[in-house]
C-alpha cells in the first residue's frame, strides 16, 4: 500500500499537464470559439463588449466553451465569469488593459484590413513614452505623444497637436492600447484624409482618488485642467515641433475625458480652436455654473464643437441635456447619435470621423 502512494504522484506527471486550450479561436466566417478549463465550477459566463452575458457548456474533461454569431469585424474586449469571479482568459495573451477591471481581447480581422485602427502596409508614425513629477496634483505620472510618419525633431516644421483624454479607469496607455489611436492616424494621413499632426495621451486624473471612490468629482477636474494646461502643454511645446497657435491646437476625449474636454476646452477657448466629446459624463454641477461665460460669442473662437454619442449609450440622455444647453446659449456646435452603447466600438469610430475634421 506504501508503495502505491509512492508511486501515485509520479504517475500524475508522466500523465503530463493537459492540453493547451485554443482560445480565441476565430472562424473564417467571423464566428468566435472561446473556450476555458474550470472542470470545478458550476457556471461560467461570457462577457462580451457589445454582447450580452452568454453561458458556457461545460464538456466531460471540464473545459467550458462557446461559440458566437457572426461578429462584425473589429476588435472585442470580454472576460470569463466564473462562478461570480470575473476572470481574464488564460490561454490569450492580448489583454484589454484597465485600471478597475483588465480584459481579455480578440480581433476579428477585416477583409484586406479594411477598418482604420488595423495596421496596414503604410508608413508608421512613432509612440514615445514620458515620465514626470506633477507638482500640481502631487504625484508621478505619465504621457504618451504620437508623432506623425516623417516626424524630424530637427526641422523647422510645425505640427498642430490633438490632446486626446481617455475614459474612466483607464490609464494614458488606453487610446493606444485598446483604441490603437497611432494606427487611425497612420492611415488616415496615408490616405490623405488627415493632416500629420502630434497626438498626446496623458492621464486624466486630477486626483488618483477618484479610482478608490469610483466617482469623478470638481476637485479632479480642476487638478487636470491645470496640470495639462499649465504642465502637459508646455513640456510638449517645449520637447516636440509642436505648435504654439490655437489655432492648431485641438483637445478630445472620451467619456470622462469627453467631460474633461467640455470643462477644460470651453472654458479655455485661449488654448483650444477645435473640441471633441465622445460618450461625455460626468461634468460636475450644473451647466450654468460649469460654463458661466459659455455664449454665443464663443462661436468667433471655436472652429470645430464635435458631440457624439451612441443611442443605446447610458449617458446618451446627459449628452442630449448638454446639446440643449448648447442651443440655449446660441453655441455652435455638431452632435452626431450613433449606433452602439458606452464602448471601444464606438469611440474607434468617434476618433476616425473627428480627425479628419481637425486643422483644415
Amino acid at each position: 500500500m506504501r508503495a502505491l502512494l509512492f508511486l501515485l504522484p509520479f504517475a500524475l506527471l508522466a500523465q503530463g499537464p493537459p492540453p493547451r486550450l485554443v482560445s480565441p479561436e476565430v472562424h473564417p466566417d467571423r464566428r468566435v470559439t472561446l473556450r476555458f478549463r474550470a472542470p470545478n465550477a458550476a457556471k461560467v459566463t461570457l462577457n462580451r463588449e457589445g454582447g450580452r452575458p452568454a453561458d458556457l457548456v461545460k464538456d466531460d474533461k471540464g473545459v467550458w466553451s462557446i461559440t458566437t454569431e457572426a461578429l462584425a469585424p473589429d476588435m472585442y474586449g470580454y472576460s470569463f465569469n466564473a462562478d461570480g469571479v470575473s476572470l481574464i482568459d488564460p490561454g490569450n495573451p492580448s489583454m484589454k488593459p484597465n485600471l478597475l477591471s483588465t480584459t481579455s481581447m480578440f480581433h476579428v480581422p477585416s477583409p484586406d484590413a479594411s477598418l482604420l485602427w488595423e495596421t496596414r502596409d503604410v508608413p508608421r508614425g512613432t509612440v514615445h513614452h514620458h515620465f514626470f513629477r506633477s507638482a500640481i496634483c502631487q504625484d508621478q505620472r505619465d504621457f504618451f505623444v504620437y508623432t506623425p510618419p516623417g516626424y524630424d525633431p530637427k526641422a523647422k516644421t510645425k505640427y498642430p497637436v490633438l490632446y486626446l483624454l481617455h475614459g474612466f479607469s483607464d490609464d494614458a496607455s488606453g487610446w493606444t492600447s485598446v483604441g490603437q489611436a497611432h494606427v487611425i492616424l497612420d492611415n488616415l494621413i496615408a490616405q490623405g484624409k488627415a493632416k500629420p499632426m502630434l497626438v498626446v495621451m496623458t492621464l486624466g486624473y486630477g486626483t488618483l482618488e477618484v479610482l478608490q471612490n469610483r466617482t469623478m468629482g470638481k476637485k479632479s477636474f480642476d487638478l487636470f485642467g491645470e496640470s495639462l494646461l499649465k504642465e502637459v502643454i508646455p513640456t510638449v511645446e517645449k520637447t516636440y515641433r509642436a505648435s504654439t497657435n490655437r489655432a492648431q491646437r485641438a483637445l478630445a476625449g472620451l467619456s470622462m475625458g469627453g467631460a474633461e474636454t467640455l470643462v477644460v476646452g470651453l472654458n479655455h477657448l485661449e488654448t483650444f480652436s477645435q473640441l471633441g466629446a465622445f460618450s461625455s459624463g460626468g461634468i460636475p454641477g450644473d451647466f450654468a455654473q460649469t460654463f458661466p461665460n459659455l455664449t454665443a460669442k464663443a462661436n468667433d473662437q471655436l472652429k470645430l464643437l464635435w458631440i457624439a454619442c451612441g443611442k443605446d449609450d447610458r449617458l446618451i440622455d446627459a449628452n442630449n441635456k448638454f446639446v440643449a444647453f448648447l442651443k440655449e446659449r446660441n453655441v455652435k456646435h455638431e452632435y452626431v447619435v450613433t449606433e452602439g452603447a458606452h464602448t471601444w466600438l464606438v469611440w474607434r469610430r468617434s476618433l476616425s470621423t473627428l480627425a479628419p475634421q481637425l486643422f483644415r
